[in-house]
């Protein structure tokens, strides 16, 4: 079946199959920022935005994202490379696998949050896993990037 989104800013056209996940048709379509880690909503590395929101790709239907806007990381490439560059200066950047998904969480918390309190960052970042960090860098690289530091 095809079914018409706004990705990436783009109207596009993609084939999907009826139980086919998110994470798999923006992957084939070679969005590659999109990863897949537990297969099972625990991770956050398959975050990206539907209609501007962070949604899990991994645990999305395609067919529910029929006639919504889709951003991925190259949606958003400027604000990812800005906060990426804070990663790096807060020692935070480690393997880099989670970033991808972290980074989608960070920006949508930016549109969305005001003058978040320390709380209300942990809070937003529930569900996003990092295997390598001790979670200290990247909440100081948050902040900065933030305006709350």
């Amino acid at each position: 079946m095809q079914i018409e989104v706004i990705l990436n800013g783009k109207e596009v056209v993609l084939d999907v199959k009826e139980d086919e996940l998110l994470a798999d048709t923006l992957r084939a379509h070679r969005l590659h920022s999109v990863r897949k880690g537990c297969n099972t909503t625990c991770c956050g590395l398959c975050t990206v935005w539907v209609d501007g929101r962070p949604v899990l790709s991994c645990a999305t239907l395609s067919v529910r994202v029929q006639h919504k806007q889709i951003t991925t990381m190259e949606g958003v490439s400027e604000d990812a490379e800005e906060f990426a560059r804070i990663l790096v200066s807060e020692g935070a950047d480690q393997c880099g696998f989670c970033n991808p998904g972290f980074i989608m969480t960070v920006l949508a918390m930016k549109n969305e949050l005001h003058n978040p309190t320390e709380e209300e960052i942990i809070h937003y970042l529930t569900g996003n896993l990092c295997r390598c960090t001790g979670y200290m860098g990247q909440l100081r690289a948050v902040k900065k990037y933030l305006g709350v530091a």
